[in-house]
């Protein structure tokens, strides 16, 4: 039997947490480790003792057209990233990897291109994960240096225009 990849290894943890989601459109898992440790999971669910919309049966995003990526304050989740970033003390994340993976809940696929948004990469920047690994495909991983990508790098002033 051939042994897995340690970073598909953890993809396949987090793809297993994704099952839990409960929103209609995607669901996302993540799972942050440090030192081969799992510090803290996370997936895409309502607040505590709030409706999910798998509960009511309807995903207000979906129901306005909304597209990928914009209007996140009308949805009614909580991001995984930040649900398990929510889980975890900064000391156990300081220097940690977060791994990342989003599947579409009508075809089961993979989500194509996904990354965390805006407000997740400001969460994962200041728990001081130093690592993000982005799932595309079974096999196949996209792995962003933190500190490099969204810190050194500050896309958010380019949507600005200073």
């Amino acid at each position: 039997m051939e042994r897995r990849d340690k970073i598909n290894y953890y993809l396949d943890i987090a793809e297993t947490v994704s099952a839990r989601g409960t929103c209609l459109r995607r669901n996302f898992g993540a799972i942050i480790v440090k030192n081969d440790e799992i510090i803290s999971t996370g997936y895409v669910g309502a607040p505590r003792g709030r409706q999910n919309c798998c509960d009511l049966g309807y995903c207000t995003r979906e129901k306005m057209n909304i597209p990928r990526g914009e209007r996140y304050e009308l949805c009614r989740s909580v991001h995984a990233e930040a649900n398990a970033i929510i889980s975890a003390a900064r000391s156990d994340m300081l220097g940690s990897t977060l791994y990342l993976v989003g599947k579409e809940y009508a075809t089961g696929e993979y989500v194509a291109n996904a990354n965390p948004c805006a407000m997740c990469k400001r969460l994962i920047i200041n728990a001081g994960i130093e690592k993000v690994v982005v799932r595309d495909s079974k096999n196949e991983y996209r792995i962003t240096d933190v500190f490099e990508s969204w810190v050194n790098t500050d896309a958010s002033m380019e949507q600005i225009g200073y």
